[in-house]
């Protein structure tokens, strides 16, 4: 079984969907590492109080959330890691990463780990996936080591540009990523 970064970033709406991955993945004997963005780990909002998600997540994978830059940045140097998943991934965290901006864990979690050349795989979950973040998912195609869990629309008609990944296929992503490959169809219809 792979040893995984599971990272979460303020895409509040689908933690309770990215809970239930970490508890399929470590159900079917992985080792799961939570790891947080700031916002991720310290804000309450409609969807859930922070301390709850918190709780929920670190009974599930059994190990503590890497939630500080300072946690995060060994994860490189220590090869933690067989792929770092980051579920859900939101707009802002696409366009940091197609940036090369560093200021949360999750952002130095996936710098670290990809300086060994292992797999990242993201699962979108933005609003403006198919508007103002298009162009950082495109340029992300284009990286070495970066994976997508297949992703749709997730209302075409009330948010026309919101897409989210489907996390039913966040394992099958997951180890065809681990094999160097991207699942397909990247775009569902």
């Amino acid at each position: 079984m792979s040893n995984i970064g599971f990272a979460l970033t303020g895409s509040f709406c689908t933690f309770e969907r990215a809970i239930e991955q970490m508890k399929i993945l470590t159900a079917a004997g992985h080792n799961v590492t939570p790891i947080m963005s700031f916002n991720a780990y310290h804000l309450d909002t409609k969807f859930g109080i922070a301390a709850d998600f918190r709780e929920s997540i670190e009974k599930v994978c059994g190990a503590p959330i890497i939630h500080t830059i300072q946690g995060a940045e060994p994860i490189g140097p220590k090869k933690l890691f067989d792929i770092l998943l980051v579920e859900p991934c939101s707009g802002n965290t696409l366009a940091k990463l197609a940036a090369g901006i560093v200021d949360t864990p999750v952002l130095m979690a996936v710098k670290s780990h990809l300086r060994n050349a292992r797999p990242v795989l993201l699962a979108v979950s933005s609003n403006d996936a198919l508007g103002n973040a298009a162009k950082n998912i495109g340029a992300l195609l284009n990286m070495r080591n970066i994976f997508f869990v297949p992703m749709e629309q997730d209302d075409p008609y009330r948010k026309p540009r919101s897409v989210v990944a489907d996390f039913d296929y966040t394992e099958l992503a997951l180890n065809a990523a681990l094999e160097g490959t991207q699942l397909q169809p990247i775009i569902k219809s």
